[in-house]
């Protein structure tokens, strides 16, 4: 009887040490996998928010870059990490809202495979232009654009990029007909849009708000509801001649599917946090992003609001992998 008791406060021990493991987490160091290359804006926004997490965590956020495949790489390695928390995905919606619409075989569900946890920061698009285009408006562009259709040409950071389909968006709103030059990252186009080889591009503000400064680059539009802090005299796509126009890139945390929902709380407030503390705050809209630190069901609204958006956009436009 004695030995029986002994077994049933055994396991009774081990039922009451799982919740309290999770209430307790975390209890060691969180890796976070960015699902893009070192040095870009999104890797430079991740970075920006994870020493405040880590913080408030408790235990170091050690991140760890996956790029690669528009962020396909970084993607399928949390989508089969153990659901435990600790290990997330903090990606841009290449791999989400875009890798299913262009490419054959994903080895895994972007609906499916991920727990939302919060939409860190959003980065509007803006559209550019290098100084010898001469057009100082969007209108202008536009109407360049038509007197000629198909001799200016675009830079994207690749073939189902979030900026290639930016732009083939604006090309079907705005009835323009820009030819599409994609290249292997944005720091390439933006290279060579600088140097006068590329006419116009979408790009992300914070990697060419210097350039524009100087006069390298002529930026004609911001493609978000609202004017950018960062360039306040440049005026919104959508006043400037193609109503309700909207896109950028954003950043978000994910954890794989079928971790606990109190870890996914915890993740949840600890990043909502992180985003809105002044410091963090100031360092996201100097680098032209606009914090956001919103709810779960917010953040995989977006995700599915976007994944059909792309989709429309990919059919329409005939997107494809290069």
């Amino acid at each position: 009887m004695n030995q029986m008791l002994r077994v049933i406060a055994t396991l009774s021990a081990a039922l009451l040490a799982a919740p309290a493991g999770a209430q307790g987490y975390p209890e060691r160091p969180v890796r976070v996998i960015l699902g893009v290359p070192a040095g870009g804006t999104p890797d430079v926004l991740a970075r920006t928010v994870a020493p405040g997490m880590s913080e408030l965590l408790g235990q170091p956020l050690v991140l760890d870059n996956r790029g690669g495949a528009g962020g396909r790489i970084g993607a399928e390695l949390a989508s089969k990490a153990a659901p435990d928390g600790y290990t997330l995905l903090m990606t841009s919606p290449g791999a989400l809202t875009i890798a299913p619409h262009i490419t054959q075989g994903l080895p895994y569900d972007a609906i499916k495979d991920f727990a939302p946890v919060s939409l860190i920061a959003t980065g509007p698009f803006l559209l550019l232009v290098h100084p010898s285009v001469p057009a100082n408006t969007v209108k202008e562009l536009i109407a360049l654009d038509r007197a000629a259709p198909g001799k200016l040409n675009y830079a994207s950071a690749g073939s189902g990029t979030p900026n290639h389909l930016a732009m083939e968006l604006f090309k079907k709103m705005a009835g323009v007909s820009f030819t599409h030059v994609p290249y292997k990252g944005a720091p390439q186009a933006v290279t060579d849009i600088v140097g006068g080889r590329i006419n116009t591009t979408m790009n992300s503000i914070g990697p060419v708000l210097a350039h524009v400064k100087a006069g390298r680059l002529r930026a004609l539009g911001v493609a978000s509801p609202q004017r950018s802090p960062a360039l306040p005299d440049v005026p919104t796509i959508a006043e400037a001649g193609v109503p309700g126009y909207e896109s950028g890139s954003w950043m978000g945390l994910l954890a794989p599917a079928k971790t606990p929902p109190k870890i996914l709380a915890r993740l949840n407030a600890v990043a909502v946090k992180a985003v809105h503390t002044p410091e963090t705050r100031a360092r996201l809209e100097g680098l032209g992003a606009v914090p956001v630190g919103d709810s779960a069901r917010e953040f995989a609204a977006r995700i599915r609001r976007e994944w059909e958006q792309n989709a429309d956009i990919v059919k329409t436009a005939g997107v494809r992998i290069e």
